[in-house]
């Protein structure tokens, strides 16, 4: 098999997670992603002019998803779930339900948590298919305080988390292109009484990488701070540049060398039936033509010089 290989960044739609301290607006800066519909879960999003659809049941969320993939509510561009710590809530009460298990803890020793995972595991694979179909995704989420000892500190610290459970909040940390964390930016001076004092605090910024006060990532060269607005996460929706048509890349060819490279590119797209042979034709004499123009005005160069 010829393997095909491609170069250069290649645009997808943004797999996003937007987290942060209670009432910052997440679920708001969620509503400004191109053309958005909420699964909401939680009933969060009553104030915001957006589409919805009330999620009360794991099922509900499956089934919404699949629906959406398969290109019925064709006029939207981003699925936004809100919120992920209640979307985990409803799995658990559903594997529960389907064990008929009063409590995750009725499974035994972390074993209904592992139940847990895998399933939420298949919801992300869902995801990807409507990332494949070109839909934006976005997890709203919650932040908790959570208390850590890395191994290579004497002392732990407290840091912001997803408020989610151990077994899931790494499957959605992964998962996504951007995790963003949002709060509210705050500078601290030295007080009189030797107390450390904080300043400002109604500043909303956007952590896009990760520090020891909170997790935080992107794959799109964001700042490591930025204004917690739609504008500032425009390189997510940034249209990927558009390769010249094969027209077009014949007539920019500035050698007879980059006709033969055009040539072998030809020969695989018709091997790969992407190419059809009267298009190859076609082509062969757009090369023809091109390759006559370059000789002749390497001959008029020479008899110039």
């Amino acid at each position: 098999m010829a393997i095909r290989i491609e170069r250069g960044r290649r645009q997808t739609p943004a797999r996003t997670v937007i987290y942060g301290t209670e009432g910052i607006g997440k679920s708001t800066l969620a509503s400004e992603f191109p053309a958005p519909v909420v699964l909401d879960t939680e009933e969060g999003t009553h104030h915001l002019e957006v589409a919805r659809v009330a999620i009360s049941s794991w099922e509900d969320l499956r089934q919404a998803v699949a629906e959406i993939g398969s290109g019925k509510p064709g006029e939207f561009r981003t699925v936004v779930i809100d919120s992920a710590d209640w979307a985990e809530r409803l799995l658990v009460e559903h594997v529960c339900g389907e064990a008929r298990k009063k409590s995750i803890e009725d499974f035994g020793y972390g074993k209904g948590w592992v139940v847990v995972a895998e399933q939420f595991g298949r919801f992300l694979a869902q995801c990807d298919a409507l990332v494949g179909l070109g839909f934006h995704v976005v997890f709203v989420a919650h932040s908790k305080v959570q208390r850590t000892s890395p191994p290579d500190i004497t002392d732990g610290y407290d840091r912001y988390e997803l408020k989610l459970s151990k077994q899931v909040a790494p499957l959605l940390k992964e998962w996504c292109d951007a995790l963003l964390f949002c709060n509210y930016d705050t500078t601290t001076t030295q007080g009189t009484d030797g107390r450390t004092k904080a300043l400002g605090g109604k500043r909303r910024v956007i952590h896009t990488e990760r520090a020891a006060a909170w997790d935080a990532k992107n794959r799109y060269g964001l700042a490591e701070k930025v204004p917690m607005d739609i504008a500032s996460l425009a390189p997510l929706f940034a249209e990927p540049a558009k390769r010249p048509g094969w027209r077009d890349r014949v007539a920019q060819a500035a050698s007879v060398a980059d006709l033969g490279r055009i040539g072998d590119e030809a020969d695989q797209a018709v091997s790969a039936g992407r190419l059809s042979a009267e298009q190859r034709e076609q082509l062969d004499a757009l090369i023809a033509a091109r390759h006559d123009e370059i000789e002749s005005a390497a001959a008029g160069e020479e008899v110039r010089a």
